[in-house]
């Protein structure tokens, strides 16, 4: 399962049923969980944690020092749950100190062709990355978000949970959960429609999303109004309790 044209570092620790192609590099410190398949020509470095059934593409650089002058070799980590797939050219860069020293990816998620995540981001479960999706530093992607191709994330953004970036976003401030955004720089377009239906929210429920997006984006209220209106719905839909959170803890402000 493992090429004889593959280099891999004595101390890596490389768990049962693991693949690796040709000319992939697993360097010190990594560890690489059980039914893993790495393809040729890719590099892995560490301190790395991998868990189980991930699948990486050739030419991806994973686990490789942040691109951040104020690193100066530190030993921060990246850490990869399960399942996921890393398609050609993905990059993710470890943390650093000055951000909590981690980088980290859940489980189930899906990067495509020349994905960028950088130190220090967060990401959560079941996200799609289109090809060239970016994020900068200190991004948190929470659970079942969807970032089109090209879409740029500023530094400390949050892209909140079943919402939905277009191709070629710019985004700049925090997305809100099931919203839709779109453009340079981006703006909402409405709710995630769509996307909630396909990861099983009932009529109903996203009835009740759309009232609290009008709420809070399109009636003039001020944003102390809106809240007020959105904790009365939260008896309809419990996930409003998503929004409600991100918006009272946002730093950056949201997109509107």
């Amino acid at each position: 399962m493992i090429s004889d044209k593959a280099h891999i570092d004595p101390s890596a620790k490389l768990g049962k049923n693991v693949h690796i192609g040709p000319f992939t590099v697993i360097g010190p410190d990594v560890e690489i969980g059980d039914d893993c398949w790495i393809g040729p020509s890719a590099v892995i470095n560490g301190p790395t944690k991998m868990g189980k059934n991930n699948k990486v593409f050739q030419f991806a650089s994973i686990g490789e020092e942040p691109q951040d002058k104020k690193y100066h070799g530190e030993p921060t980590t990246l850490e990869i749950g399960d399942n996921n797939i890393f398609r050609e050219c993905t990059t993710i860069s470890r943390g650093t100190v000055s951000g909590g020293g981690k980088t980290k990816v859940g489980n189930n998620n899906l990067l495509m062709a020349y994905v960028h995540i950088a130190h220090d981001c967060i990401v959560g479960n079941n996200i799609v990355f289109s090809n060239n999706a970016s994020l900068a530093g200190h991004v948190t992607v929470d659970d079942f978000a969807n970032l089109g191709g090209f879409v740029g994330v500023h530094q400390f953004c949050q892209i909140g949970s079943y919402s939905f970036s277009a191709g070629g976003s710019i985004i700049v401030k925090d997305v809100l959960p099931f919203i839709t955004v779109s453009g340079h720089p981006a703006q909402s377009y409405g709710l995630n429609a769509e996307g909630l239906k396909r990861n099983g929210f009932s009529t109903d429920e996203i009835t009740t999303l759309k009232r609290a997006y009008k709420a809070v984006f399109r009636e003039g209220l001020s944003l102390e109004e809106a809240v007020h209106q959105v904790e009365g719905m939260l008896s309809e839909c419990s996930k409003l309790g998503l929004m409600l959170d991100m918006i009272k803890g946002s730093t950056r402000g949201f997109t509107r």
